[in-house]
């Protein structure tokens, strides 16, 4: 009869997941994982398998959560369109000016995996494919509210909300500022969540119009026969 676990499993990944996170799968060794969980070699090779499982028992859990929080964040009372924007409002700091922003796991497992671990990017694939659908849902709503135009394509635009927030995840990385991050989700909410109520009552500057690239087409000129091309009508003699 198999001995009951002596551990919180939940608990034991979310120690593992941080580890896995903060260095990357390849340069987290065994000893690391037997050093924060507190288990020897053979308990973690019985509880989870090997190395690549029990980090893939810790993507799996991450993945969960990513999914979960983001259906809790789509599913307020708020108009849709209201939770759309909100998700593009970052708080001031997000930067993380006081040490490198570390950034999200699963992206950041996909990044160094994808290419050669089969079992990462399905997962990836299939997480960012929910999100991708939880986003549309909120955008077909918002377009029914009247808050979208009425031609938005609700999967076309989850997946391109879905792109910007993955854009901004990089960056973020890179040591962007908290106010360039702003910007770029100040102008995720006027380029892509402004609806037919607001272009209904903005009007464009002349300077947007100048330097806008759906410009009406030239009129045709008209070209004026010569004099000599003209039929002279004269009158009939009596």
């Amino acid at each position: 009869m198999a001995r009951p676990r002596q551990f919180d499993e939940v608990k034991m990944l979310a120690v593992v997941r941080d580890e896995f996170a903060s260095k990357g799968f390849e340069a987290t060794s065994l000893d690391d994982l037997m050093r924060v969980t507190g288990l020897g070699k053979g308990s973690i090779y019985a509880a989870f398998g090997d190395k690549h499982q029990l980090f893939l028992s810790a993507l799996r859990l991450y993945s969960d959560a990513t999914r979960n929080a983001m259906h809790a964040a789509l599913s307020s009372d708020k108009p849709a369109i209201e939770k759309l924007r909100m998700l593009f409002q970052f708080p001031d700091g997000a930067n993380g000016a006081s040490k490198p922003y570390r950034g999200c796991f699963l992206a950041n497992s996909t990044t160094e995996l994808a290419a050669h671990d089969c079992e990462v990017r399905d997962l990836a694939r299939q997480t960012y494919q929910a999100v991708e659908g939880i986003f549309a849902e909120v955008v077909e709503q918002a377009k029914k509210d009247g808050d979208l135009p009425s031609a938005t394509e609700p999967a076309e635009l989850g997946r391109l909300l879905l792109t910007v927030m993955q854009g901004i995840e990089f960056l973020r990385k890179s040591g962007m500022t908290a106010e360039e991050v702003h910007g770029i989700g100040h102008a995720t909410e006027q380029l892509l969540l402004r609806g037919d109520k607001f272009w209904a009552r903005a009007k464009p500057s002349a300077r947007a119009v100048a330097g806008s690239t759906f410009k009406r087409p030239p009129r045709k000129k008209q070209v004026r026969k010569p004099a000599s091309a003209v039929k002279t009508v004269r009158p009939k003699e009596r």
